[in-house]
């Protein structure tokens, strides 16, 4: 009798004390805790209309545009960082203006990215449509990121038109 009161004594502790380590910084889950939002400034009406070629194409120049022309999509809804062995995912979740939004990519900003800040945009390329409901609306996209890239970053910014979302380590 005395044996098994001890073992459930035992158990309860031990169960009660998983709590503490999924909160604390040894779990490798929290490594990048949750994103936060923050607003953008309102961009430009000076956009350049990716439709209109900048130059004609002739017989003796066939060069292809090779560069990626999609657009900030609106809203960043969430942002997760899912560690994973050589590195991690870098997921977020979008909200588009438009329906139909379609090659989408988060694509790294090399000029907002400092030492120890990576920053993405999430950029698709959107028709110009009537808007939907928000569940037509709603797009993932991931970005595999290795651990010598992730080794001096403290901060993760995925950028959309509207907002930026936030990982701190």
């Amino acid at each position: 009798m005395f044996k098994s009161v001890s073992v459930f004594l035992f158990a309860a502790l031990v169960l009660t004390s998983c709590g503490t380590v999924r909160d604390s910084r040894l779990n490798p889950i929290n490594w990048f805790g949750r994103s936060q939002s923050t607003p953008v400034a309102a961009a430009s009406d000076t956009e350049i209309n990716p439709l209109i070629p900048r130059r004609k194409e002739s017989i003796f120049r066939k060069e292809k545009d090779t560069s990626y022309r999609g657009s900030d999509l609106g809203e960043i809804t969430e942002l997760v960082v899912e560690r994973r062995p050589g590195g991690a995912i870098i997921r977020a979740t979008a909200v588009a203006d438009q329906l139909e939004a379609f090659d989408l990519k988060l694509v790294e900003v090399e000029e907002e990215s400092q030492a120890g800040t990576l920053t993405y945009a999430f950029r698709g390329l959107q028709p110009r449509r009537t808007q939907g409901p928000i569940a037509s609306r709603t797009h993932t996209a991931a970005v595999w990121v290795t651990d010598n890239q992730l080794r001096d970053v403290r901060v993760i910014r995925v950028k959309g038109a509207r907002n930026v979302r936030t990982v701190k380590r």
